[in-house]
């Protein structure tokens, strides 16, 4: 391979070690003592790791209750023969978004199931709160939703995006506006009614980075919008160098096995009142199935994330080697994403692997591999598309938690099937 289209990142240490390993939780400057509703004001203790928490936000009353597993709550109204209190509280809701005391009053109002989940989340990210959706396009809406009420739509974004989200800012579907910019261009593209600046790093699918802090001091005073889906609070939390928002896509890293979808913004308490009155009123609830089945995820994220970068950094390392790869892609945070470029036919790739899965989505403990430009990004303009890195021969692979040697040679198959073109 020509080693000026190398990738040149540095890897992740083969231990999973990084500057999170031991980052200790104590929630967000401001954030409340207690662990929220889930908890029913238990009080936290000293500060504690990220792998304990990730296994212990939002279950600390369980033991209290005589519970191992985190109860699973189905209702879709609750009785109340208070109705003047049940008035009050559905009043106080609608002033400021904050979630009712006491007992629930409607599932679309909240479910203790889900809070369970936004709690926990909250805590990993760092943030005073987080509000959990349908799924991470419905997040993002809600979020965008919030700042037009306002009369603020302007949004600045840095390409590349999730394909879907590029296509909800450029298609204004929501009434919005988008300026697309490098990261050195955000300060001058704000304008008085600019909402919001959104990135994703890394990003989605060519794995670029951006300083998030250098970006937030661009931001000023306009909320700065992080997509963590890539990178998890295992391997960065957005919120400590100055993301007031961070989004996931909980359908991949955070529930981590390919079976629910969801969507969740880590933020402080007063955007996430906001927030729940937009999920109040357009209904992108969380299901409390699937709030039990993120909750569960989380316990698991750090091994599994530590667990398939190891892999992934090995892989890389094989690809980068390979003389039918053109280019890997792979950012210095580490993690279990990769992105290459082949010289042969992408498409054949896709056809040839065997133990790997060709499908969309990411974040499974089994591997997967997609072509960008034929379905996740295939909604965003080509020129626009390849402007942002995504080339007609990237493809883009979540590595899981599979033996590395297995996967290379499943790998190793499906690269013969595109051999490089005689030059």
């Amino acid at each position: 391979m020509d080693s000026a289209t190398a990738s040149t990142q540095a890897y992740p240490d083969p231990a999973g070690t990084h500057a999170y390993d031991g980052v200790r939780t104590s929630g967000a400057p401001g954030a409340p003592a207690t662990e929220g509703g889930a908890d029913d004001g238990v009080r936290t203790s000293a500060p504690r790791a990220l792998a304990t928490e990730a296994v212990h936000a939002g279950r600390d009353d369980l033991a209290r209750q005589g519970l191992h597993a985190p109860p699973i709550d189905l209702s879709t109204t609750y009785p109340s023969y208070d109705s003047r209190a049940e008035a009050a509280r559905i009043d106080a809701f609608a002033a400021t978004g904050a979630e009712p005391e006491g007992p629930p009053v409607y599932g679309r109002l909240g479910n203790p199931t889900v809070a369970r989940f936004e709690t926990a989340l909250a805590r990993l990210e760092g943030t005073g709160s987080a509000v959990a959706f349908a799924s991470g396009m419905a997040a993002l809406s809600a979020v965008l939703l919030a700042r037009a009420s306002l009369g603020l739509r302007h949004v600045v974004a840095v390409r590349p995006l999730y394909g879907c989200s590029d296509h909800l800012l450029t298609a204004g579907l929501l009434g919005s506006e988008v300026t697309w910019t490098d990261p050195a261009g955000i300060a001058d593209a704000l304008r008085p009614d600019t909402g919001l600046v959104m990135v994703e790093s890394p990003a989605n699918p060519t794995l670029a980075e951006v300083d998030l802090r250098a970006v937030a001091h661009s931001c000023g005073s306009v909320p700065l919008l992080a997509d963590n889906t890539f990178a998890t609070p295992v391997l960065q939390r957005p919120a400590e160098d100055g993301a007031r928002l961070v989004l996931h896509s909980a359908t991949k890293y955070l529930g981590g096995h390919g079976d629910v979808l969801g969507g969740v913004v880590a933020c402080d308490e007063e955007f996430a009142g906001r927030l729940r009155q937009i999920r109040f009123a357009t209904g992108g609830v969380l299901h409390p199935l699937a709030g039990y089945l993120l909750l569960r995820g989380l316990a698991t994220l750090p091994v599994r994330v530590r667990a398939a970068s190891v892999t992934a950094a090995e892989l890389v390392r094989r690809l980068t080697a390979d003389p039918r790869v053109a280019r890997v892609h792979y950012p210095r945070i580490g993690g279990a994403m990769i992105a290459f470029e082949v010289h042969g036919d992408p498409h054949e790739v896709i056809a040839g692997v065997r133990l790997i899965t060709p499908a969309v989505s990411l974040g499974s403990v089994d591997t997967l591999i997609q072509h960008p430009a034929s379905i996740s990004h295939r909604i965003v303009d080509a020129q626009e598309r390849r402007g942002a890195g995504v080339s007609d021969r990237l493809l883009r692979m979540s590595v899981g938690l599979e033996d590395v040697d297995d996967l290379w040679a499943d790998l190793d198959g499906a690269l013969n099937r595109a051999p490089v073109a005689a030059r």
